[in-house]
């Protein structure tokens, strides 16, 4: 009964008139990667608070971010109380954040950004409180709708009273089947809701009903940040760095579902970690360019209250935003030979985005691309992306010695 009257509610505000049953989303939320700010990989759930999110939004307009596309404010896990309402409903944390989330919502709106946050489908948070939506649903959609969210991340984290049977547990208490029908369950909610809210799918691995019902999901589990003692790692001879990914191996995995990106959905290896996390400038700038060529949204991980010249130089460029903004298809991983690899992404317009990348920590290392290789014109325009100049190559070849960890980011066009 409770459950039915918590439906009726959140059919009150669809504004459609009528539920769509078995409409999962609306590809047009996302026709390309999505574009924003997520508090995690730098505040982690105990250091983000509403003061901190008010500068964030700021610097973001301040920077000129929003105006590079950057218009989603995510706040993470750390925005909840560690309990629920006795009525079940979702408790901004007293402490941290004790105006609330509507306040927050209205001040990015009225700055013509985004807003959203993270929640949990199970029974409880990563953290272990006690604040899951399994069989709240249809409430706590409700309250993104009153609050005007705009994305939602969902993020699979705990179970602890679901009961799998015979079935295999594949990630904190969840089995395979339940975890498809609580995000469809999510999508269909979301879909019908009466707002434009994009679902973000935080469930470690894909899966192949993935782009059915979501606008992004991750492929991995969390990147390396600064987080970690460690702070952010580039590769490494295991592409691992004690459970928590690097660089490298997310793009390498992400790289795994190239061919189901697209059509309002995008493959999520996880947020960028630019910034004071670990990486020099010059893995900063690889990292991005992988990212981009990779056509992943470009959820930053940062402080953007604090950024140096480098790293606002970097993820302000327009050309590098661009290609990672057309939605001709997600790039792939060419060539992979003795550290050194290649990755490409064919634009709508027929130009050819191309990433040389060196993998060796230690020695340089020349990485050449031979253009016959491709469909292209005899007379080609090449395209530093990174330092916005043209380049020159010779005999329909284009040659570079990199640094341990550089790239040289090109694009490809005919000659006009």
């Amino acid at each position: 009964m409770k459950n039915f009257l918590s439906f009726i509610l959140i059919a009150f505000v669809i504004t459609t008139g009528q539920y769509t049953y078995g409409q999962k989303k609306d590809p047009s939320l996302a026709p390309t990667p999505p574009m924003g700010w997520n508090s995690w990989n730098y505040f982690g759930k105990d250091d983000i608070n509403e003061e901190i999110v008010y500068e964030v939004i700021d610097a973001i307009i301040e920077h000129g971010l929003k105006d590079a596309g950057y218009n989603y404010v995510v706040i993470d896990g750390g925005w909840r109380d560690v309990k629920l309402s006795p009525e079940g409903k979702l408790l901004p944390h007293p402490v941290k954040f004790p105006n609330g989330i509507k306040p927050l919502v209205d001040y990015a709106h009225e700055r013509g950004l985004k807003f959203g946050l993270h929640t949990v489908p199970g029974t409880h948070d990563c953290g272990g409180d006690e604040v899951g939506g399994y069989n709240r649903e249809e409430l706590h959609v409700q309250q993104f709708v009153e609050w005007g969210l705009d994305f939602v991340k969902l993020d699979l984290c705990r179970h602890e009273n679901l009961d799998c049977g015979s079935a295999a547990i594949t990630h904190a208490g969840w089995c395979e089947e339940p975890i498809e029908e609580v995000y469809e369950k999510w999508s269909e909610l979301l879909y019908n809701s009466g707002r434009e809210i994009i679902l973000s799918i935080s469930a470690y691995r894909f899966r192949d009903w993935n782009p059915d019902v979501s606008h992004m999901s991750r492929t991995t589990f969390d990147i390396q940040s600064k987080r970690q003692v460690e702070g952010a790692v580039f590769n490494s001879e295991s592409r691992e760095n004690r459970g928590f990914l690097t660089v490298m191996a997310c793009a390498e995995i992400n790289n795994r579902y190239a061919d189901f990106a697209g059509n309002g959905y995008w493959n999520d290896p996880d947020m960028l970690v630019t910034g004071d996390q670990g990486l020099s400038v010059r893995e900063q700038e690889s990292h991005f360019a992988l990212w981009s060529i990779i056509t992943a949204p470009l959820m930053l991980g940062n402080d953007p209250r604090n950024m140096d010249d480098s790293e606002k130089k970097l993820i302000l460029n327009r050309e590098i935003i661009a290609i990672n903004q057309d939605p001709g298809e997600q790039g792939i991983l060419y060539k992979n030979v003795d550290n050194a690899q290649i990755w490409k992404k064919r634009l709508s317009n027929g130009d050819l985005a191309l990433l040389l990348l060196n993998l060796d920590p230690e020695e340089s290392k020349e990485v050449k691309v031979d253009f016959k290789e491709f469909d292209l014109p005899q007379k080609l325009n090449i395209r530093d992306v990174i330092n916005h100049k043209n380049l020159k190559y010779r005999n329909n070849e284009f040659s570079r010695l990199l640094e341990p960890h550089a790239c040289k980011f090109i694009l490809v066009s005919g000659k006009r």
